[in-house]
């Protein structure tokens, strides 16, 4: 899209408040964790716009481009370039049957007058003036230039014509320097030639230019003598892309008509361009824009089908405000929102579609903006990535929405203490207080924080975010992994993007709350494998068949084969086992599950309770009559099995872990 230069001072309401970025990661976490793609879900947001926590309703890219259109739309209806042709054409009729009617009339006189001689005379006009037109061009523009020479009987018809050429010269002024209407009205042959020395001084800037050659005269030079034609340029760039893209549009305006129609305009205003002198050094200045500006769309052919004539600089404004809203839509248009939003022209939108909408594109970029400024996300091989600090921010929210409803759950938290099991020495140090951590207040740095926040005086004011808890020595450690099933139904069941929330949530809680823990995540499908927690948002399955839970059972006992003290693995699944390893380590499935995986994975679960490590399963969606072997696995391992819905997991799982990781 062209840059556009509207050389626009600043105005009040122009700044607006930031969006927070922690907000809108919030926003687009739950589409990212349900594609695994951070591109598309930022796509999304942006296409289809938000809400922010304040209740704003920021439009998307959907929103404004169907303004676009529709504003597009009213335009075309607007312009009718043909149709101000034809009321030339129609008030040269008029001229020329005000002066016929007056040569008429002067010859009935002389004829009533009795006076032959007179009539003789009269009659001789007559013919000689109706000769004369009948053998002028037909053509607009010759014959309206034949009329110069022509030696009007009637004032009337002459005033007419002359003022039928003023408002045309003016109108094709307009047309290419309409930033300088009031300055150009009624311009005299001095301020025609200074016109022309103008353009051909710019000619010769950028002809100069395009050949490398020291410019002469220099910009500033150029500006001293011409620059009340550009108010508010600063470079000689700016200067060529004002010009060119009035040019642009009156080519577009010329395009908009059929060939025959465009060809008369043309020569009408090639022919006025003569007449005031300018015809050369413009087309000269036109032909070094075009490749001064190798950007712009020089031939594009709006639809102008307006019911009313229009002046042409007129329908030039409006073929300049079609190119501009055709720029806009291809942007707001485009699959990949994220990468071209911030090449959009504010001021474009702004002039073209409001300044609410403008409003509308300057918080997207802002929000776009914000995502990398904070660092939650970076650009790697042309695509948008979650950084690390991207993922532990996903993980806090998530974490934050899980203790939320927890708190909310009368069934769940109604075995929660409100008991601090500090489990070793303090230490000296403290940290922000966290939903759902226990509160043993470090008294000194909380007063400290709220005096910072409110300010010195008494009383003082305690907030949630002032506190800080005492750290604690931790004598155990704990190890967990997490192992999610990868598997194709988790996906066409909707369970995976809740099963990655839970375990960013739960990762982030065990490496901020217990950062001496073990804590590992392992997928399964077909086979098992260890995931980066970095890795979760964007994880995503492939479409392969099996419930391959020996494998994980296997990798999460070899993850944890070096930590003490208390070891665990949670297992979130949809499903019974449908595949195992063979003896040559290549995986087996079957469907319905044959006794071999059932066997084989039976036994993972024997070898993991020998090793002291214990199984918690969550089931998703699953009868229990229908799949018995989860419950098989907790009467062999002794761990927990939960039969739990998809909405219920995340609170389930963080309930779970929090009250046996105090209790223990």
């Amino acid at each position: 899209m062209p840059v556009r230069y509207g050389f626009r001072h600043a105005e009040e309401g122009d700044d607006y408040d930031d969006l927070d970025a922690d907000e809108l990661l919030r926003l687009v976490s739950d589409e990212l964790l349900e594609t695994g793609d951070l591109e598309e879900a930022i796509d999304r947001l942006l296409r289809e716009g938000f809400t922010t926590k304040d209740g704003q309703r920021i439009d998307g890219l959907r929103d404004l481009l169907e303004q676009s259109r529709q504003k597009r739309r009213e335009l075309e209806q607007q312009a009718d370039p043909d149709g101000e042709l034809q009321r030339y054409r129609d008030w040269l009729s008029e001229i020329e049957e005000t002066e016929a009617d007056a040569l008429q009339e002067l010859l009935s006189e002389a004829t009533d007058s009795g006076d032959e001689r007179r009539s003789e005379v009269t009659r001789d006009l007559v013919n000689e003036r109706s000769m004369q037109r009948d053998l002028m061009p037909e053509r607009l523009a010759e014959r309206l230039s034949a009329y110069q020479n022509y030696d009007f009987v009637s004032s009337e018809a002459r005033e007419q014509y002359e003022e039928l050429m003023q408002e045309l010269r003016q109108d094709v002024l307009d047309t290419y320097f309409e930033a300088n209407k009031d300055f150009l009205s009624s311009p005299d042959p001095e301020e025609l030639a200074r016109m022309r020395d103008m353009m051909d001084a710019l000619s010769t800037m950028i002809e100069q230019d395009r050949r490398g050659e020291p410019i002469d005269p220099g910009f500033d030079e150029f500006m001293e003598k011409f620059g009340d034609y550009f108010p508010g340029a600063e470079t000689l760039e700016d200067v060529i892309r004002a010009m060119a893209e009035r040019a642009a549009a009156a080519e577009a305006m010329f395009n908009s008509l059929s060939g025959e129609q465009q060809r008369e305009l043309r020569e009408l205003f090639g022919q006025m361009m003569q007449d005031m002198d300018l015809n050369f050094a413009m087309n000269r200045l036109t032909s070094n824009l075009r490749q001064a500006t190798p950007d712009i769309d020089w031939n594009r052919q709006p639809r102008m089908r307006g019911g009313e004539p229009t002046s042409f600089s007129r329908a030039t404004d409006i073929a300049e405000q079609l190119g501009d809203l055709r720029n806009l839509e291809e942007f707001m248009g485009q699959a990949n929102a994220a990468q071209g939003l911030p090449e959009v022209d504010i001021e474009a939108v702004r002039r073209n579609l409001g300044p609410d909408a403008a409003k509308q594109i300057e918080a997207l970029q802002r929000a776009l903006k914000g995502l990398k400024e904070s660092g939650f996300v970076d650009r790697h091989g042309g695509r948008l990535e979650l950084t690390a600090k991207g993922v532990r921010q996903i993980g806090n929210q998530a974490l934050k929405d899980l203790f939320s409803q927890l708190s909310h759950s009368a069934t769940l938290g109604s075995h929660r203490q409100a008991s601090v099991d500090r489990g070793g020495d303090r230490e000296e140090s403290s940290k922000a207080w966290e939903p759902g951590q226990a509160l043993s207040l470090h008294l000194p740095q909380t007063l400290r924080n709220a005096i910072f926040r409110s300010g010195p005086g008494t009383p003082v004011s305690l907030h949630p975010d002032d506190f800080e808890v005492e750290e604690y020595e931790a004598i155990r450690r704990s190890a967990t992994v997490f192992a999610i099933d990868l598997s194709l139904s988790m996906a066409m069941r909707g369970n995976l993007a809740p099963a990655k929330k839970m375990t960013l949530a739960l990762t982030q809680l065990i490496r901020s709350r217990f950062p001496r823990d073990f804590v590992a995540v392992v997928g399964f499908g077909e086979t098992a494998q260890e995931i980066r927690v970095e890795d979760i948002p964007s994880l995503s399955i492939d479409y392969n068949y099996g419930t391959n839970l020996q494998h994980a059972l296997a990798l999460s006992r070899f993850l944890m084969r070096a930590e003490t003290g208390e070891r665990q693995i949670v297992v979130v699944t949809d499903g019974e086992p449908t595949a195992h390893l063979l003896s040559n380590g290549e995986p087996f499935f079957a469907w319905p599950p044959v006794p071999e995986t059932l066997q084989m994975t039976m036994a993972e679960v024997l070898r993991c309770t020998k090793a002291g490590i214990t199984i918690n399963t969550f089931a998703l969606d699953i009868e229990r009559s229908q799949f018995p072997f989860v419950e098989q696995i907790g009467r062999v391992n002794g761990g927990r099995t939960f039969y739990t819905s998809v909405d219920e997991l995340g609170t389930y799982v963080l309930d779970d872990f929090v009250r046996h990781r105090r209790a223990s």
